[in-house]
């Protein structure tokens, strides 16, 4: 059996695939999105991908880094305030801009990292 440790890192992965014409209003929400989740306490590093090569079907990929799973709750509710602000319904966005999703959360199996 792989052993995880009680507390370390939790890292969040969303893919898009984005058609060109919804491109600017998606990564504007993202833009936004981002600056929430910067904010929050526990929030480690991110990154925000592109795709520029090869056949995959997701061509943005977000990587959020937070120090632990207890961050988790906070970020979704920063979030909650960011829509209702903004009057967003997420899911309804990205089904009118024909935009797929892949989420998922993720720790790191230190016992396969040499």
């Amino acid at each position: 059996m792989i052993e995880q440790a009680a507390s370390q890192p939790l890292y969040r992965v969303n893919k898009f695939a984005v058609p060109p014409e919804a491109r600017d209003e998606f990564l504007d929400l993202v833009a936004k999105t981002f600056a929430v989740i910067r904010s929050q306490e526990g929030h480690v590093r991110d990154w925000i991908l592109e795709q520029n090569s090869g056949p995959g079907v997701f061509n943005f990929v977000t990587m959020i880094e937070f120090a632990s799973e207890e961050v988790a709750p906070r970020v979704v509710a920063a979030l909650a305030a960011l829509d209702r602000e903004l009057r967003l319904d997420r899911e309804a966005m990205m089904g009118r801009l024909n935009i797929r999703t892949d989420f998922g959360s993720y720790k790191r199996l230190d016992s396969l990292v040499a």
